[in-house]
């Protein structure tokens, strides 16, 4: 039997060493979103779709002429790792002008 008075234990740090990433400012925002294209973001949470759905409707109502474009990421998030969709989405923010997203439960 060994006495828990002699025993050693290794402590090891949670942080990793990891080349640091150059932070950025936020993009500009959109003056006005008339004649734009708008990306509408939808999660795979149940509430997002409804409330898109809303915020669409609203922000056509304020600008008649905006164009909109979703983009559905409808995997559970355990499956996100899992899909490799980076390049279709790096697609599709590309010919929008501004993003609305919806994470709601």
């Amino acid at each position: 039997m060994t006495s828990k008075a002699n025993s050693e234990y290794e402590v090891l740090s949670p942080w990793a060493e990891v080349a640091p990433i150059v932070q950025r400012g936020i993009s500009p925002r959109v003056p006005d979103l008339a004649g734009k294209r708008v990306g509408l973001y939808l999660d795979a949470k149940r509430a997002a779709e409804p409330i898109l759905n809303v915020v669409e409707a609203r922000l056509k109502e304020k600008f008649p002429v905006a164009r909109f474009s979703r983009f559905a990421n409808l995997a559970k998030n355990e499956e996100v790792v899992k899909q490799d969709i980076k390049a279709e989405f790096e697609d599709w923010v590309k010919g929008v002008d501004a993003v609305v997203t919806a994470f709601g439960d």
